[in-house]
């Protein structure tokens, strides 16, 4: 899977690819990084040698391929509706904790 944006607001494209087994390019700006972590090949979004490389770099290398596709798999798991849930209750019981004691 090849994402070479300028902008994502969270990167649910290649998150979605690496829960499938697919390995990823992406662009190394934006939230990209944060979401791919180690398990993707990163390219200049401005750069289209750059890009090209990354994309020869996976299609050429099938070790990389097969580390990238188990990385991907493990980063993935990392994501879920429920923790996210979670994370985002705990958000709200902070701020309403706060408001409470009158912060």
């Amino acid at each position: 899977m090849i994402l070479p944006s300028l902008y994502e607001g969270f990167g649910f494209p290649p998150l979605e690819a690496m829960a499938c087994g697919t390995p990823v390019v992406v662009s190394k700006v934006a939230s990209l990084p944060e979401v791919v972590g180690d398990a993707g090949v990163y390219v200049d979004p401005y750069d289209v040698e750059d890009i090209a490389r990354g994309i020869y770099t996976v299609l050429s290398d099938s070790k990389l391929r097969a580390e990238l596709r188990q990385r991907g798999l493990e980063r993935a798991k990392l994501f879920s509706w429920e923790k996210t849930a979670e994370e985002t209750l705990a958000v709200f019981e902070e701020v309403l904790s706060e408001r409470r004691r009158g912060r």
